[in-house]
């Protein structure tokens, strides 16, 4: 008889191995996990009792989740057409699939065990997202719902004022991460300082002798960075320009609701002019959603900026985006925020992010370059030196003397950085240069 240590390892064996079940796990489809908990009572054991098995849950490639895009009647062939329950909402309908999941996984025990969700792309209406974040039988900490079908935006915004509201339950919400504003497809890769930069050059540097001085400056600025980054974390901590949409209204107003409650892959603006302790109330901005990556150098002049830089693991979780994909094998905020980059003291990358309100004439969008409140005080009022017809009469003129008159010349005698949103002494030089005689922009 051989020895019992001679038989090979079964799979139940590596299953058995809580290490190996959790790292195995997220990377088995829902339908895999039912079909091999039918094949013997040891698996079904393990599969419906682990919570590790269902903690990260992907509906995204589910066939089942999704939404039947056939018309409701074709002359009685759509079964579904045949009974519909006037009764029926139009949530009610387009939630019916992902509830019939959720429905099945609660019968079998499991739904409580579910602490990362992905929804991705499906059918997910502002009530089905109620459900799952104040509904006792879900224990979402991270839900992801970007570019959902269905979802009425509005009504969304007051499910999570709601369920942050003084007086809530204590212990609530247990929800404390949400995906919604990235795209559905960002995905984690690998790639060389080559293409770093020429993946900051895609992003909104121009190829003019302008846009490769900022491009050298962006290559300077991340030669000591680490290789392994995702879609979202080169978006955030490079000098890409805009990098998010502005929302929709009504979203500032959310997340400042939210602080310190729930993260989102997006964060408030903190620069001065929101703060009204620190600004006169006619410069005041009401609380904006930071679009602008502006790379982790920071200001042009001293390197930083009056708010601070955001730096992970000093500053507070709701100053810091979540970074996408999902994180796979933890269900918490600092495993979706935690960058991959680090400068060359090997300490994670400064991130400096602005609204466009607060960077107007203070930003370059070819280059990237930008001067903060403290390092550049803008002229009192640009409409009192020149009128924009002057200012182009002038600049055409300049075309012919080149780019030492221009550093020598002061806009206006303002010391003017930023003209046209492109910087005065770099990238505006290069248009005239390119564009005198010829057919260029200032040709």
């Amino acid at each position: 008889m051989a020895d019992m240590q001679d038989l090979p390892v079964t799979l139940i064996d590596l299953l058995a191995n809580t290490i190996i079940l959790r790292q195995t796990a997220p990377y088995i489809p829902i339908c895999g996990l039912l079909t091999l908990s039918a094949t013997s009572k040891n698996l079904r054991d393990i599969i419906s009792t682990h919570p590790d098995v269902w903690r990260h849950l992907d509906l995204t490639a589910i066939a089942a989740a999704k939404i039947d895009s056939s018309p409701l009647d074709v002359g009685g062939i759509s079964w579904r057409a045949e009974r519909m329950d006037e009764s029926l909402t139009e949530d009610d309908f387009y939630a019916g699939p992902l509830r019939g999941i959720f429905g099945r996984l609660h019968q079998k025990q499991v739904l409580q065990h579910v602490q990362t969700l992905i929804l991705d792309g499906l059918s997910v209406p502002a009530d089905l997202v109620r459900e799952i974040v104040a509904e006792d039988r879900y224990n979402v900490r991270i839900l992801s719902i970007r570019e959902a079908k269905h979802l009425n935006e509005s009504i969304l915004q007051k499910v999570l004022q709601y369920i942050v509201r003084p007086t809530r339950a204590e212990g609530t919400p247990k929800l404390k991460a949400l995906y919604f504003f990235g795209a559905k497809d960002s995905a984690r890769m690998v790639i060389n300082q080559q293409q770093r930069l020429e993946g900051s050059q895609a992003l909104g540097v121009m190829a003019s002798e302008g846009a490769q001085i900022g491009a050298e400056w962006n290559h300077k600025s991340t030669d000591a960075l680490t290789s392994a980054l995702s879609d979202d974390e080169s978006k955030w901590y490079y000098a890409t320009g805009r990098a998010l949409r502005r929302p929709r209204s009504g979203w500032a107003e959310t997340l400042q609701a939210c602080k310190d409650f729930i993260a989102f892959d997006a964060v408030l603006c903190r620069g001065p002019l929101h703060d009204i302790t620190k600004v006169d109330s006619k410069d005041f901005l009401q609380p904006t959603i930071a679009t602008i990556a502006l790379g982790p150098v920071g200001c042009e002049m001293c390197h930083s900026c009056p708010e601070s830089p955001t730096a992970f693991g000093q500053s507070s979780e709701s100053t810091m985006p979540l970074l996408g994909p999902p994180p796979t094998h933890s269900s918490t905020v600092r495993a979706a925020q935690i960058p991959q980059l680090l400068d060359e003291h090997r300490n994670y990358a400064k991130l400096f992010l602005r609204c466009e309100d607060c960077l107007r004439g203070r930003w370059c969008e070819r280059c990237n370059r930008w001067w903060c409140e403290d390092c550049y005080e803008q002229p009192v009022s640009r409409a009192q030196l020149r009128t924009d017809m002057q200012q182009s009469e002038m600049l055409k003129g300049w075309q012919h003397i080149g780019k030492e008159a221009l550093d020598s010349s002061k806009v206006g005698g303002s010391g003017l950085k930023v003209y046209s949103k492109l910087c005065v002494q770099h990238c505006l030089v290069s248009e005239m240069m390119a564009g005198a005689g010829s057919n260029g922009m200032w040709g």
